[in-house]
């Protein structure tokens, strides 16, 4: 990875933070220089992670305008999770068959450690290891169509849940970590299973919001 791309990959993984936890408020638009500020980047870089972030729809891209956080809603979040729903349970039965031992490894490390986290109401870790096991479970997939297809809806459902959970949610740590421990034990059948439950408590969370 050259110097450019790591400093991108820093900006993304700053804005996306902000996007999801509200530093950056929907609705509201922002020039580059003013993003270039807050995450402390070089404008290219910034320019590059946004491009990513506008094709994963966490931003919109006005040209001569600004840049726009979207509004989220329920209505957008039922919808991706139709797609994710037979995606992710695909992604994890692959990955179950294809990890590595040193992915399966570190997938009951974040089994633990997102238990943990959530027992400890660490929103900004949890959201840091919840990436993490989206993106370890893309990459044992083996499938970079699945990559592309997954990642997108993977972190808008992220931030829905972060805008919306309050402190008596029903926390999703352990349904997480049920996926990352069938998985690691090679049990594709069940991972496939862990994964739907996950996106049936997802699905039962957007509908609540409706009410």
């Amino acid at each position: 990875m050259n110097k450019e791309t790591s400093l991108t990959d820093v900006a993304y993984s700053e804005l996306e933070r902000m996007i999801t936890f509200q530093s950056l408020k929907p609705g509201a638009m922002y020039s580059e220089k003013q993003l270039a500020e807050m995450v402390e980047a070089g404008r290219t870089p910034v320019r590059e992670a946004l491009q990513k972030l506008a094709w994963e729809q966490m931003v919109i891209i006005h040209p001569r305008r600004g840049i726009q956080i979207p509004e989220v809603t329920v209505e957008s979040q039922l919808k991706l999770l139709e797609i994710r729903r037979g995606l992710e349970s695909l992604c994890a039965e692959l990955a179950a068959q294809r990890s590595t031992p040193e992915q399966k490894r570190q997938m009951l490390e974040l089994a633990d450690a997102i238990v943990e986290c959530a027992h400890r109401h660490d929103d900004q870790t949890f959201f840091t290891l919840l990436r993490r096991v989206h993106e370890l479970l893309v990459d044992g997939s083996r499938n970079e169509y699945i990559r592309q297809a997954m990642l997108p809806l993977q972190g808008l459902s992220r931030r829905f849940w972060f805008i919306h959970k309050g402190p008596d949610s029903e926390h999703p740590a352990t349904l997480h970590a049920e996926v990352m421990k069938a998985v690691a034990s090679g049990d594709a059948k069940a991972a496939a299973k862990a994964a739907t439950q996950v996106i049936d408590y997802l699905h039962s969370f957007a509908l609540a919001r409706l009410t």
